[in-house]
């Protein structure tokens, strides 16, 4: 699932010349839909998607890949960057099944395809200073999905929406958030995050 168009149009080019690989692509806002179609074996995602919806794909392939949905169970393996250590840490908590650098090879994204399709993990080496990284961003999981969306320009009432939280825990977050960046405010909150890459 990719939200650029000629990067998703080069992906389904280059795996469909492959035999053992059948493609459908999808936009992030339509891929959920797309999933219980197909009934893919292996959904590849990019854990960095621009598209506003992009930072609860993760989250929403992986409750079908639990069986939390209708329809077959994807594996799920996401495209990111070592510089990016925030995306990686979302996709490890949705569960993903195998990671690769989006500037691998072609053989380095299909090898991963055939090893998640046969259930085993795949971690593209060059992602490890990435990971290890990720292990250190001081922001939980849930302060990440809120500045993501407060990054995004969703307001704290769009945000509360989004995450089925009350305005007030939203702005506690907020809060939480602003003191553990050591920023000034919300603003420099987001502009601390995005260039340490959690965002």
């Amino acid at each position: 699932m990719h939200d650029i168009c000629l990067f998703r149009w080069a992906l389904t080019e280059v795996l469909d010349r492959e035999n053992d690989i059948d493609v459908s692509a999808a936009t992030t806002r339509d891929a959920t839909e797309r999933v219980r179609a197909v009934r893919p074996d292996v959904c590849v995602v990019d854990a960095e998607s621009p598209e506003p919806t992009g930072h609860s794909i993760l989250r929403k392939i992986s409750k079908l890949a639990k069986g939390k949905g209708p329809g077959k169970s994807p594996a799920l393996l996401v495209l990111g960057s070592a510089n990016r250590p925030g995306p990686l840490r979302r996709a490890f908590e949705a569960e993903a099944l195998g990671y690769v650098d989006k500037e691998a090879s072609p053989v380095q994204l299909t090898t991963g395809i055939r090893q998640v399709a046969a259930g085993k993990r795949f971690i593209d080496g060059s992602l490890g200073f990435g990971f290890l990284q990720a292990a250190d961003i001081p922001l939980t999981r849930r302060e990440l999905s809120v500045l993501s969306l407060a990054a995004e320009g969703s307001s704290v009432s769009e945000i509360a929406g989004v995450l089925h939280l009350s305005t007030g825990t939203v702005r506690n977050y907020m809060s939480a958030i602003t003191r553990k960046t050591g920023a000034r405010n919300r603003v420099d909150a987001i502009r601390i995050s995005r260039g340490e890459g959690w965002l």
